[in-house]
């Protein structure tokens, strides 16, 4: 039984997402896709163990999950009493000849253009970034509303809430299941691309809670990023997203100490960074940027092979990672982007300098509420021997942190400057 379970993980670890997408194009329902798809893997542990595991577990919980499909459409067509355009559209793919069903199945499920449809569905830019979050790992990810819930510090109630408006809003406004027309996939891929990294952020240094990692969130951006450069793999800025998560995700090893304290990028052991992990996002950050076709991610790929590349913290080309924050605030000006350049000159050129350039953004108040703003002040102040001024500014920075892990780190470096 072990096994018979450890294949179905799998299986649904790695299948659950195409074989699902497949499944709302042939019904145009997420509900009746995700029952069918949950009743094939429940006849899987039950028929398995008895029958052994089939050579081809992806075909035959495609096709049990086909044919659970096509038994709750005509369900609902006799329920009805007519059947429905859609329910004709399946119907007509289906026979009474199980092999022939399965071998259509199998052609059929595993058609990857389904999940490029999928993602480009759920991160249709009607629905609010939140349900796009939700849908995309719901469907695509195979996450369930309680680990999303979790995940995001949501009470489940207000994320299945969340879930259903997401899909009523599909039905209701007629959100196509497509691929969008070419003038228009730069502006969608762009939404989804920004959801995957989304994801990731989250799990690399959650907003709330007390852990700083969350390791399921951002592996499963990574398997998203993965899946959009298998699905798209002449587009370079799905490279460069790969490439960024991959750059950063190498260090994660290194941030958090024994006991759970955070570890900053200049204290961290390089020795625990996953040197394989960045081969890979370099590597793919160089055929980015051979498309001679940069954009956000390949620059802030680029800013993490930097830090790559420096085998201690003293050695970092800082200068050139303001260099790159500079060429990235011109094409995303952000007050974040251009406090993380602050941040880079301080370091790499003077101070005071950087030190300028933050409490210039500060006056303006766009990142009043922002702590990293505050304890990257603090840092720098506290550089500079100002200690008196750093402590006012972590105890600000305290009190606009969320997660417990870095409220943490805030306070050790409150009472290091006397405060």
């Amino acid at each position: 039984m072990p096994d018979v379970q450890a294949a179905a993980s799998f299986v649904f670890r790695e299948e659950a997402g195409r074989i699902i997408a497949t499944l709302i194009r042939l019904s145009g329902s997420f509900d009746l896709a995700e029952e069918a798809l949950q009743d094939a893997f429940a006849s899987a542990l039950t028929h398995w163990p008895e029958r052994g595991i089939p050579d081809n577990p992806a075909a035959w919980i495609a096709s049990a999950a086909h044919r659970k499909l096509i038994d709750a459409l005509r369900r609902q067509a006799t329920r009805r009493n007519k059947a429905g355009a859609v329910s004709h559209h399946i119907e007509v793919t289906a026979t009474n000849d199980p092999a022939s069903l399965e071998n259509d199945s199998e052609n059929e499920m595993l058609f990857p253009d389904d999940r490029l449809r999928l993602i480009f569905t759920c991160c249709h830019p009607a629905l609010a970034v939140e349900a796009q979050v939700a849908l995309t790992l719901r469907t695509l990810g195979g996450l369930t509303t309680t680990e999303i819930a979790r995940a995001f510090i949501v009470p489940e109630a207000t994320l299945a809430q969340r879930l259903v408006r997401a899909k009523r809003k599909i039905q209701d406004a007629r959100i196509p299941y497509e691929i969008p027309p070419p003038e228009s996939i730069p502006e969608r891929l762009a939404a989804v691309q920004s959801v995957v990294y989304l994801i990731f952020n989250e799990g690399y240094s959650a907003t709330t809670g007390d852990q700083l990692v969350r390791r399921d969130l951002s592996s499963e951006a990574i398997r998203l990023g993965e899946l959009l450069n298998r699905l798209m793999p002449s587009e370079p800025e799905n490279l460069g997203l790969l490439a960024l998560m991959l750059l950063h995700d190498s260090r994660r090893a290194a941030r958090m100490s024994s006991d759970g304290q955070l570890i900053t990028l200049e204290e961290q052991d390089r020795s625990q960074w996953d040197r394989r992990q960045m081969q890979i996002g370099s590597e793919m950050l160089r055929r980015a940027l051979k498309q001679r076709a940069p954009g956000p991610y390949q620059i802030q790929a680029a800013i993490a092979a930097v830090h790559a590349d420096a085998s201690r913290a003293q050695d970092t080309d800082w200068r050139q990672i303001a260099l790159l924050y500079e060429e990235l605030a011109r094409i995303n000006p952000s007050p974040v982007i251009r406090l993380n350049q602050a941040v880079s000159i301080a370091m790499g050129e003077s101070l005071e300098l950087g030190l300028a350039l933050i409490d210039k953004l500060s006056a303006s108040g766009n990142l009043d509420s922002y702590h990293l703003l505050h304890s990257a002040r603090a840092d720098l102040l506290r550089r500079l021997h100002r200690n008196s001024e750093a402590a006012a500014a972590y105890r600000k920075a305290i009190t606009l942190a969320t997660n417990t892990v870095e409220q943490n780190y805030l306070r050790k470096r409150l009472i290091q400057t006397g405060g």
